[in-house]
């Protein structure tokens, strides 16, 4: 369950209760002021990810191998947007939980992540099969130049 959704409620009924019973009608419009700018900072941190974000293709991140390195368990999907600034390829249905996205870089590797009421509970990174070098590959290719003195 999401406490989340009844903590913050309830934690800002107490500060109101407290501060009317403290200060009097200039308290309450004191949290008041102070919840409308919370929530302004959250809703400006919000557009500047989502204006970054489309910017990019959608699924696309500059290095899968780096974001798979930075990406830690319970962080929220709008973390995991602003550390890719791309939205996901979404790869599950729509209301579906868990959710399921993938980022792709430009060799084809790519990190599927999945989330679960918008937290990262898993990801999986993916790279292309490199090709095998062989005893032929090596042969065929040229020598080192010599160092060339200056």
């Amino acid at each position: 369950m999401n406490f989340r959704k009844f903590v913050v409620p309830v934690g800002l009924a107490i500060l109101f209760y407290a501060a009317h019973r403290s200060y009097g009608w200039m308290g309450v419009a004191a949290v008041g002021g102070g919840t409308v700018m919370w929530l302004l900072l959250h809703f400006t941190r919000l557009m500047t990810i989502v204006r970054r974000a489309s910017n990019q293709p959608i699924g696309y991140v500059g290095s899968a191998i780096m974001l798979n390195v930075k990406l830690k368990p319970k962080v929220s999907l709008m973390h995991v947007i602003a550390m890719t600034r791309s939205l996901g390829q979404r790869m599950s249905k729509e209301g579906q939980d868990p959710e399921i996205f993938r980022w792709t870089d430009g060799t084809n590797s790519h990190v599927t992540c999945e989330f679960v009421g918008g937290r990262l509970m898993k990801w999986t990174l993916q790279r292309p099969p490199q090709p095998e070098a062989t005893a032929t590959d090596a042969a065929q290719a040229p020598a080192a130049l010599p160092p060339v003195a200056h």
